[in-house]
């Protein structure tokens, strides 16, 4: 079987990288020459762990290959995946010329039946709009061609995204034709002799799936930092609370984890998408307007932490950052709470000693020479007058707190993560600050 995937970002490149894994023959597009040259080459774009060896494998099996050249990749193509960037609009809504883009051009091209499938995360209604487009194409070339569209959204985690594809909790499928089901089914037999569950629905159900489900998690996130903040207030102590209520089996323990809001390229985007969908139709989300207003707080509460105990007194310090990716096994820093943090920082005429694992050069790229990027966690640490942990890397769970205590010039840690135990650090000496705790 073959199949083709336009856009070789975090979506596309996973989903065409995945399916080639699973023996099927997968031709990847991209309009970015660069791009498509360095993959052919085996050079992967995006960190994502164990991707470019999978590339590289798949890629020299022959199952696996890049092009620019959308025509080409049509030729024997049975199903096509849309998997362009979607970015939020002005108002919020999900900018859907690139999707639109890419329809208009299969419309130019397409000579036999296929299924057309929307991967990027897109507005109810788009799959649509992509079928329209593709038809008014067809019409212009006086040509009658049978196709289908349909909606397949993703469920990625960055940093997992490998082990999500293969090993999925659920595929859902948005059809409107039994002919584009069985084709569908053929494409995902590899998982479902695996039991992994496929649920097919109408498009609109499936189009909206992907927004609630993230919605939710959010939902889950703003609420246990609310909880946090209230924590702090009235002397509890919000590790317990959460395992008080994460023991419930109707609640779980997922995504309960308090901390200081959610970034990278899902979430925010996401939650304001849905807004946008409930304006757009005169029913206003009131519950996610909440979650979107506490993240964007919550991504201030560890400058303020920082602002009280200095007394406002930030110039000329200089505080070592570890993390600046949105979470671990990631170099996306796209909506992260290290942007917000060291921005406060910066306008207070502070300085910065900053280290990520992964994420240094994408840290250069939007600071430029404003930070000093560091070689490792303790070199960011020598003179600085506390420590701001931001992400929680695993190489940041045990760090040697001798070493550290000699680095600072304070012994002071702004934890964002609640990684380390407060009762330990007060032992050590260290003046600790998490968040919702005591």
């Amino acid at each position: 079987m073959e199949i083709s995937v336009i856009g070789t970002g975090y979506v596309g490149l996973v989903t065409g990288t995945c399916f080639a894994e699973t023996g099927i023959t997968v031709t990847c597009v991209d309009i970015e020459k660069t791009k498509i040259d360095k993959l052919n080459k085996g050079i992967t774009p995006i960190y994502e762990p164990g991707l470019e060896n999978m590339i590289k494998r798949n890629t020299e099996k022959g199952r696996l290959c890049f092009t620019t050249s959308l025509k080409d990749s049509l030729i024997d193509s049975e199903v096509l995946f849309i998997a362009v960037g979607t970015p939020p609009d002005e108002n919020g809504s999900a900018d859907l010329r690139h999707v639109l883009s890419v329809a208009k051009e299969i419309g130019n091209y397409l000579d036999h039946y296929m299924v057309i499938v929307t991967k990027s995360t897109v507005p109810v209604g788009t799959a649509k709009k992509v079928m329209e487009t593709i038809r008014n194409e067809l019409q212009k070339r006086n040509v009658d061609i049978q196709f289908d569209v349909a909606s397949n959204p993703e469920f990625l985690k960055e940093g997992a995204a490998i082990d999500d594809f293969l090993k999925p909790d659920r595929i859902v499928i948005g059809i409107n034709s039994e002919k584009a089901e069985n084709l569908m089914r053929k494409l995902y037999k590899p998982f479902l002799l695996n039991n992994h569950p496929i649920l097919f629905m109408d498009i609109p159900s499936a189009e909206l799936t992907k927004y609630a489900a993230n919605a939710m998690l959010a939902t889950r996130i703003s609420f246990m930092n609310e909880l946090a903040n209230l924590c702090e207030i009235i002397g509890a102590d919000i590790n317990m609370v959460r395992k008080g209520i994460g023991t419930d089996s109707r609640i779980g323990n997922k995504f309960i984890y308090p901390g200081i809001g959610y970034g990278g390229s899902c979430f925010p985007k996401d939650v304001k998408a849905l807004i946008s969908t409930g304006e757009e139709n005169d029913y206003p989300l009131e519950i996610l307007k909440a979650v979107e207003n506490v993240n964007h707080n919550q991504k201030s509460v560890l400058y303020n932490k920082i602002h009280n105990h200095f007394h406002g007194n930030l110039r000329n310090m200089t505080f070592g950052i570890w993390g600046l990716s949105f979470k671990p096994q990631t170099d996306d820093m796209r909506e992260a709470p290290s942007l917000v943090i060291i921005e406060k920082l910066l306008c207070q005429g502070s300085k910065i000693k900053a280290y990520d694992p992964v994420a240094m050069n994408e840290a250069k790229r939007r600071f430029g020479d404003r930070i000093e990027l560091v070689k490792d966690q303790y070199e960011a640490l020598i003179n600085a007058s506390a420590l701001v942990l931001v992400t929680e890397w695993p190489e940041f769970r045990l760090p040697n707190f001798k070493v550290l205590g000699k680095l600072l010039k304070e012994k002071i840690i702004f934890d964002g993560r609640n990684i380390y135990d407060p009762a330990e650090m007060k032992e050590l000496g260290f003046a600790y600050y998490g968040i919702g705790r005591k």
